[in-house]
Order: C-alpha cells, then sequence, then structure tokens
C-alpha cells in the first residue's frame, strides 16, 4: 500500500501514551516517518528504550518511562518530554490494557484500577498539554477507544465501562477547547491484530467469527489505526472535531 505524507506535521510535537509496543509503536513509528517530534511514555522501560533508540537515527525521539496509573509520574514524564522536545502539539492517548474479566469477581479495588489503567491518564494527559495548546491556538487531541462496547462484548466489563466514558470525555474536551481552536476526537479500533492480542486471545475460531462480521474480511493491523491518528493529527482534518473514527473494517 501507498500512504499519504502529511507536510503539516514535520517538526510537531507529539506526545503518546503507551507507545512501547503494539498499536501505540506503530503511532510512534508513523509520527517519526513524517518528521514530527515524538515523545513517548510507556510502564514497559526495555521496549520504550530499545524503540527509541531504533528511531533515533533517522528521527528526532524521546522516552520516558512511566506508571500512567500515577498521575505526578505522569505529568513528570511530561514535563520532561516538554524540555527536551518543546510543548506538544498533538497528543495521543493511546495506552490501555483490555485484560479479561468476569464481572462476579470485580472488587472495587481491581474496578479502580481498570479505570486507572484504562481511562483516567487521558483525562490528566489532556489537562497536562492544554495549557501549551491553548497558548499555541492550535493543537490535536487523539483518544483511543474501542468498538467492543458497541458490539456488546462481554468477559470484560470494566474495560468496556472505561472505553464507553472515552466518547463522553472526548466530546466534552472537544466543546470546552474548541474555542481556542483545539480538536478533540476518537479512534475507535475493531480488533486489532497486535503481538498481545495474537499471544493471549485469537484462536482460529475467534479470528474466522470476528472475519465474518467484518465487512471487509481481512485482519485489522496497527498501521491502519495509526494513519487515521496521523490524520486526525493533521491540519488536513481541520474541521475535524468531537467525532468517532471507526477502524474496524465494518463490523457490525
Amino acid at each position: 500500500m501507498t500512504f499519504a505524507h502529511y507536510p503539516s506535521l514535520k517538526d510537531t510535537v507529539v506526545f503518546v501514551t503507551g507507545g512501547a509496543s503494539g498499536i501505540g509503536a506503530e503511532i510512534v513509528r508513523a509520527f517519526a516517518a513524517q518528521a514530527a517530534k515524538v515523545g513517548f511514555v510507556d510502564l514497559d522501560a526495555e521496549r520504550g528504550s530499545a524503540l527509541a533508540a531504533e528511531l533515533s537515527n533517522s528521527a528526532t525521539v524521546a522516552f520516558e518511562p512511566c506508571d500512567l496509573k500515577d498521575i505526578d509520574a505522569l505529568r513528570g514524564a511530561f514535563a520532561a518530554l516538554k524540555a527536551a522536545l518543546g510543548p506538544a502539539g498533538v497528543l495521543v492517548n493511546n495506552a490501555a490494557r483490555d485484560d479479561r474479566h468476569g464481572w462476579e469477581d470485580v472488587t472495587p479495588d481491581y474496578y479502580d484500577e481498570r479505570i486507572a489503567t484504562n481511562l483516567r491518564h487521558m483525562f490528566f494527559a489532556t489537562q497536562a498539554v492544554a495549557p501549551d495548546m491553548i497558548a499555541a491556538r492550535k493543537g490535536s487531541v487523539v483518544n483511543l477507544g474501542s468498538n467492543s462496547w458497541h458490539q456488546a462484548s462481554g468477559g470484560m466489563p470494566v474495560y468496556t465501562t472505561a472505553k464507553s466514558a472515552v466518547h463522553g470525555m472526548t466530546r466534552s474536551f472537544a466543546r470546552d477547547l474548541g474555542k481556542h481552536m483545539i480538536r478533540v476526537n476518537t479512534v475507535v479500533p475493531g480488533w486489532v491484530m497486535t503481538e498481545r492480542q495474537k499471544e493471549l486471545w485469537v484462536t482460529p475460531e475467534a479470528l474466522r467469527e470476528t472475519l465474518e462480521r467484518q465487512c471487509l474480511p481481512v485482519e485489522i493491523q496497527p498501521v491502519y489505526l495509526a494513519r487515521m491518528v496521523l490524520f486526525l493529527a493533521s491540519d488536513d482534518s481541520a474541521m475535524c472535531t468531537a467525532n468517532n473514527y471507526m477502524v474496524e473494517a465494518g463490523s457490525i
């Protein structure tokens, strides 16, 4: 496939959460290939450092290890990225974990931990970068949602609760920040064939059922999510905000 190049992304400072592996790593690579200045955070210090080293020969990339459940640590990591690269013009709230769990086993502590893992950090990451975007009178925030709750998926109810809330958060921030010319959108993946998914959840039967539900009967790869994120970060999407952009091959 031949993909687009976005001149408006050149030298733009981009912060990505959960950028060390999976969809996040593909997003980091995609922005680096557009000559953006990319800062990313992740709990996995080894993979994050390896990815930064891989890209540093041809791009401006900075990595900060961070447990996003610790909001003070998140703020500190973003401050370090800002010192290294400059203020963020784009924020990609990607980090999440779709660990399976039964509703009957959920405790209050587990519930709070899942919300902290899959939702809370998005709010505070946006809060952290918004002042600089307001000063610049320009910015794009891209939140990663999920089509799991659209499909009434079971087996991970706190995850789907968090991901459904992402859509409400997106629309509220889009309203509050829009007067400053900051756009906020949600990218909604289907079942993306990351290494983690293939190791933990993908079976021949589950994959066959998924492809049968999709209008396009092919596996969804992380690169397709990254391409939508690039579009929403670029000037080409200047009038796109407060909306959901599905990348799920027409799954029903």
